[in-house]
């Protein structure tokens, strides 16, 4: 099928751009030289980050391929409800700013790279932290896997455009290539060069939302035109993405779902920096006030998300990008689509190009935060290791944890992922306990906290069986309570904390007292 105004003037804007991207990933090495032989200068930028690039890095983890895709097409297909993505986002930064100055501070006057290194003096119990690790692990692999397909209904978009089909062959050959590249300038630059392809990727980024919901509204009507052609066609579209009956209300929330639209966004912003890739993005600041000033300014970019989230109404203003929407029946087609209809063909290239590469910049952030912990956490755990090998090893694990994710999607269908990423959600959340309140308390024991994350993660496991009609399709993340529908998350982490605080309780009645290896000023002050 033709597919909007895609043309050879729009692939040409991509490549020369992607062009650009890959060469500023390879000259990152060069920024602020450091010996990338040592772990913390790969895998954290040396610490050198200031403020701004502190920005652009955190706000390349929020604004990726995956959000682009998911966050509308979810609006679209399912209402109202998935506008939980804005206060989720508003009060994860509030998250931060109470969490991450105290782990960097605590981080550099000790020398951790990874939430693991507190973990594992604070409580003093290496199986802890070889828990917290394994969990941020196997968290990240869906989560960087969605990055794909968002990617994936890019190089689709701009298929159908230039041929008429849509190729898988074609596709998956761009994927590995731009892997391909990724992971070689990752591999040189590190950290460096996520940063500074971030700038690159958030400049376009931005462009490519203003234009949009500023153009779009004026030339087709306004919002006024979306909601009322919602009204009409919403029905439609719930049959062709949903394949049920009935209009989607976008306009209210049922009461019914208020505890679901509060306790997704109250669970979704506890996790959202206990993931390694938020973690080691704030590691990176070269000072503490550094750290807090970009943070603070990351609500920011949680107004480009909520104007992000209209674009799956603002697509019912569009008919042609409707209509393309609705014969392809996948919602994951809406912003390509909107863009591809009412932009002119060189902006298509530009706007398609920052969200592939909103894809390539989180993949190798959240690459080299699963490198760091599993080398440092895990691998080393159990085999002494130099500094430069330690290096290698995670530049290594770092290259083949982004072809693991690319196989992951090639082998597994984008909507299990997607599910499966609401499970690394859910599963993250559980080191709360000992990431989150251990910056704020060293009275918890070590081995009641282990024993309250396993506690956690069973259950969130059992609740999402039940939840999903044992061992059914991942389909929901709510479970039924008598309050209503719940993110399994926030149930499991109450589990958690119950089996973490009484068990705290009897071992300190039992004799044992905290560690003394980490001191509160080292929390607090930098020494």
């Amino acid at each position: 099928m033709a597919f909007g105004n895609i043309d050879g003037v729009t692939l040409g804007v991509f490549v020369v751009l992607f062009a650009i991207f890959a060469f500023l990933g390879f000259w990152a090495s060069r920024w602020r030289r450091g010996d990338l032989s040592k772990i913390d200068e790969w895998g954290l930028g040396g610490r050198r980050l200031g403020w701004l690039l502190v920005w652009f890095l955190m706000g390349a983890d929020l604004f990726t391929a995956y959000t682009f895709i998911a966050v509308p097409s979810s609006m679209l297909a399912v209402g109202s409800l998935y506008f939980f993505a804005v206060p989720y986002v508003a009060w994860g930064f509030g998250v931060a700013l109470l969490t991450m100055p105290r782990l960097w501070t605590v981080s550099r006057n000790k020398g951790y790279v990874t939430a693991s290194d507190f973990v594992k003096d604070r409580f003093d119990s290496r199986w802890l932290a070889i828990a917290v690790a394994l969990t941020g692990i196997v968290a990240e692999l869906p989560y960087i896997a969605l990055q794909i397909v968002g990617m994936q209904a890019v190089l689709a978009a701009m298929l159908a455009g230039l041929t008429g089909v849509v190729s898988k062959t074609v596709s998956d050959i761009a994927l590995i290539i731009a892997f391909a590249i990724l992971a070689s300038f990752t591999f040189t630059s590190g950290l460096r060069g996520a940063a500074i392809t971030g700038v690159f990727k958030d400049i376009l980024i931005w462009i490519t939302v203003l234009a949009v919901i500023i153009i779009v509204p004026l030339s087709y009507g306004g919002f006024a035109s979306a909601f009322h052609n919602a009204a009409i066609q919403s029905a439609t579209v719930n049959q062709a993405l949903n394949h049920a009956k009935g209009p989607i209300n976008y306009g209210a929330l049922s009461p019914k779902l208020i505890p679901a639209y509060f306790s997704l966004s109250l669970g979704s912003a506890l996790a959202l920096y206990l993931y390694p890739h938020a973690i080691n993005g704030s590691l990176s600041s070269e000072d503490k006030g550094k750290l807090k000033l970009g943070t603070s300014l990351l609500p920011i970019y949680g107004i480009g998300l909520a104007l992000l989230a209209l674009f799956g109404i603002l697509v019912y203003a569009v008919p042609n990008a409707l209509s393309a929407v609705i014969k392809l029946g996948a919602g994951t087609f809406v912003v390509p689509s909107l863009i591809a209809y009412t932009m002119p063909d060189w902006f298509v290239g530009l706007a398609y190009l920052a969200i592939f590469i909103g894809g390539l910049v989180p993949a190798a952030i959240m690459a080299i935060g699963v490198a760091n912990l599993l080398v440092r956490n895990v691998i080393k755990e159990f085999k002494s290791l130099e500094p430069k090998t330690e290096a290698t090893l995670a530049k290594v694990i770092s290259t083949v944890f982004k072809f693991v994710a690319l196989g992951f999607v090639f082998a597994v269908p984008a909507t299990y992922a997607i599910q499966l990423q609401l499970l690394g959600g859910i599963l993250i959340t559980q080191t709360l306990p000992s990431v989150f309140l251990g910056l704020y308390t060293r009275n918890l024991n070590g081995k009641a906290t282990l024993v309250g994350w396993a506690a956690g993660i069973l259950s969130a496991l059992a609740l999402v069986i039940e939840a999903n009609a044992k061992f059914g399709v991942i389909k929901t993340s709510l479970y039924t309570t008598p309050l209503g529908p719940l993110y399994i998350a926030i149930l499991a982490l109450l589990i958690n904390l119950a089996v973490t605080l009484i068990g705290s309780g009897i071992a300190y009645g039992m004799g044992w007292r905290p560690s003394q290896k980490i001191k509160e000023e080292e929390i607090t002050k930098e020494m």
